[in-house]
């Protein structure tokens, strides 16, 4: 199972980082397409988080133990505030939904 932890302010409920850890187990490893939806939407928000938004983020990936953490650090401008908003609440639709449909294979907490 892969437990996902939803990171959020608690002044404004505005997501700012995301943990996800271990295998969902819904296929064999390197061929379980739940866990490659997961890291899909996951590490695209990262990416975009640090492409598009050019905001500052500390990540921890470790491919070997199925761990991908990130929160974004620093101060934002206005124009990127809005960005990582729309990322990482984009980002939850899809982590909310793969839940939904498989929450078997993924535990979801938010914080």
């Amino acid at each position: 199972m892969t437990q996902v932890i939803i990171k959020r302010n608690k002044s404004d409920g505005s997501i700012y980082g995301v943990s996800c850890k271990g295998h969902t187990g819904y296929g064999d490893e390197g061929d379980d397409i739940l866990c490659a939806a997961l890291s899909a939407i996951t590490q695209t928000a990262a990416m975009g988080l640090m492409q598009v938004a050019e905001a500052q983020i500390e990540c921890n990936r470790d491919d070997d133990n199925a761990v991908l953490e990130f929160v974004v650090t620093g101060d934002l401008n206005q124009t990127q505030s809005i960005q990582v908003r729309a990322i990482l609440d984009t980002m939850w639709l899809g982590v909310k939904d793969l839940h939904e449909q498989y929450s078997d294979y993924i535990k979801l907490e938010v914080k």
